[in-house]
């Protein structure tokens, strides 16, 4: 005979969120990255059109979500922290191989955007639950 356990976990609005001081240096670092890595770009010799029609495609891992959101967030993460499009500009620079610099690099400013206007990794509890807060809850979002 099995016992049902209920295993959900109640989750209180602000866990796992940075706040305050750290919260405005991580939307610094965003903004460096942002900043950085288009500055990085121009050295490339890569036409600029390319940023506004790539810019958005990391964004594609969030079919993940389809699966549910643990998948989702998992998918999400892998393509939005700093690790694969910096070995990736690595690479590129390491191999003379400006393409795959100039995916990182587009890559990495994606990362830098998104962060600074708040959307950060998920938590795979809901797909509104980043480390930097809760995606449209203003309690909160700083002034």
């Amino acid at each position: 005979m099995s016992i049902g356990v209920n295993t959900a976990i109640a989750v209180a609005p602000d866990a796992g969120v940075v706040a305050g001081a750290p919260r405005r240096w991580l939307r610094a670092e965003a903004a460096v990255l942002l900043i950085g890595s288009l500055f990085a770009f121009s050295a490339t010799s890569a036409p600029w059109w390319l940023v506004p029609l790539a810019i958005l495609i990391p964004d594609v891992v969030m079919v993940g979500y389809v699966g549910g959101a643990r998948t989702g967030a998992r998918l999400y993460n892998l393509g939005h922290t700093t690790l694969s499009p910096a070995i990736l500009v690595g690479l590129g620079w390491w191999r003379s191989s400006p393409v795959l610099a100039v995916i990182g690099l587009i890559w990495l400013a994606h990362i830098g955007m998104d962060r600074l206007l708040g959307f950060g990794l998920k938590y795979d509890d809901h797909f509104q639950h980043t480390h930097l807060g809760w995606l449209g809850h203003h309690s909160l979002r700083e002034p």
